[in-house]
């Protein structure tokens, strides 16, 4: 009995994901991003463009009562074997070449997603439905499970305002996803400006792997140990002698996060404030 292997370089909803990820990473880099290239050339018409458009209404869609829910994927699996799987299949392999001659491929489908379990689950489930195979009944209906738990959940976390916006962000229509993109991107550099070069790298970090909890906390947690020997230094430079007491007590605040504990705003907030004053300390004379 065949057993469907779920694939990231079949999923058009997770390609989608990682190429508005190398979009954000490319502009921080001052560099014309080429994915957006992609993404106007495969997710604006053709056969991906509307399984990706099938994969967005199973992962996105509002919450439902569980009845509504299940005759939601029911039809999703219905139009899905309308498309053309030939035509699919081609775009597809084309797609994810011109993503390799561009990007390193194992770094570009490394970083983790929001969702990344219901898009699995919502690939596995088309693939099962349209495969001409006798196919596990337990995977299917183990998928089935994982995406009428999501559009049926009723236990929202109200602390969690960034995911919800995160949610907000990706149930838009592409359209209005790159011109909403466009405009965070220009208040941004209108309102961050004035940032040190340090401080930038900090931000670029933070989006770059905000997905990437491992490397995202090595990341702050090295800068952690840089600011701690600047200010030390520094504080060997200030004449004022409640200044330095001051510093020192900043120097035993900056500690590491734990293994265990992912990063939260208020340490990219405080790497911020750090750098800022060591600046502030460099122009005392």
């Amino acid at each position: 009995m065949e057993k469907i292997k779920h694939n990231k370089f079949k999923n058009s909803g997770i390609i989608f994901e990682l190429l508005i990820r190398q979009i954000t990473s490319d502009t921080l880099s001052g560099k014309d991003s080429l994915a957006l290239n992609l993404i106007k050339k495969y997710f604006s018409k053709g056969e991906l463009a509307k399984e990706h458009k099938l994969y967005q209404t199973l992962v996105n869609t509002k919450v439902l009562s569980e009845s509504k829910a299940e005759s939601l994927i029911n039809t999703v699996l219905e139009l899905s074997a309308r498309l053309n799987r030939t035509s699919l299949r081609k775009e597809k392999y084309n797609l994810i070449k011109e993503i390799s001659a561009i990007y390193n491929i194992e770094d570009f489908f490394k970083a983790k997603i929001n969702n990344y379990k219901q898009y699995a689950a919502a690939c596995t489930l088309i693939e099962i439905h349209n495969s001409l195979e006798f196919t596990n009944p337990t995977q299917a209906v183990e998928n089935k499970l994982t995406l009428l738990e999501h559009i049926s959940r009723v236990d929202i976390d109200k602390e969690k305002s960034g995911d919800r916006l995160m949610e907000e962000f990706v149930g838009m229509d592409k359209g209005m996803r790159l011109l909403t993109y466009k405009t965070l991107l220009e208040r941004f550099n209108s309102k961050y400006s004035n940032l040190s070069d340090r401080q930038k790298l900090v931000l670029k970090e933070y989006i770059n792997n905000i997905s990437n909890t491992v490397k995202l906390r090595e990341f702050v947690n090295d800068n952690f140990k840089v600011i701690k020997l600047e200010l030390t230094k520094l504080n060997r430079t200030v004449a004022d002698q409640t200044t330095q007491i001051k510093i020192n007590e900043v120097v035993n605040m900056v500690k590491p996060i734990e293994k265990t504990q992912n990063v939260k705003d208020e340490n990219l907030v405080s790497l911020l404030q750090y750098y800022q004053l060591i600046d502030e300390l460099k122009t005392i004379k």
